[in-house]
């Protein structure tokens, strides 16, 4: 099972559109993880209509109109991993363990917020994940996403793909 993460899209405030490699990711993905912050429902739509199965969340610049058809936490289980998807997990300094007690039933949890990409595994074996953002690098010297195949249980080939700079 491919997966393709995203987060911080933030369209079209900080980009008039997705970028194009991102989306030609779309149809080789079998799931779709986005972690909140689209700001736009068109964004959605698109994902909706271009995916094979998305699971989704809002994030805190996302409106009623995200927040009614977006929960604040997503659960799902894929080829017998449980993930989660939340967008915000508070500072960097003890987030493993803090997010190791507060989903103490999953294997891997996706979050945003920070446009940082980031890859750990708390002690207790959850692994979290953060795409960074396709749009918005912020501090970070690319925009990111993440892609990932998931096996037998076990999650694989975790990718985090650098994009051009927009021109």
């Amino acid at each position: 099972m491919r997966l393709l993460l995203m987060s911080d899209t933030h369209v079209p405030r900080r980009a008039k559109a997705l970028p194009a490699p991102l989306l030609d990711e779309l149809p080789r993905a079998d799931v779709v993880v986005h972690a909140g912050d689209w700001v736009d429902e068109d964004t959605l739509d698109l994902l909706e209509s271009r995916s094979r199965r998305l699971l989704a969340v809002h994030g805190n610049n996302d409106g009623p109109g995200l927040r009614a058809r977006l929960p604040e936490v997503a659960h799902a289980e894929l080829e017998g991993l449980r993930f989660g998807v939340v967008h915000e997990t508070g500072p960097a300094k003890g987030r493993e363990s803090r997010c190791a007690a507060r989903f103490p039933d999953l294997d891997v949890l996706v979050f945003g917020h920070s446009h940082i990409p980031w890859d750990t595994t708390a002690p207790t074996g959850l692994r979290l994940l953060n795409p960074g953002s396709p749009t918005d690098r912020r501090r970070q010297p690319y925009c990111t996403y993440l892609t990932a195949t998931v096996s037998a249980g076990a999650l694989e080939a975790v990718e985090l793909h650098r994009l051009p700079p927009r021109r």
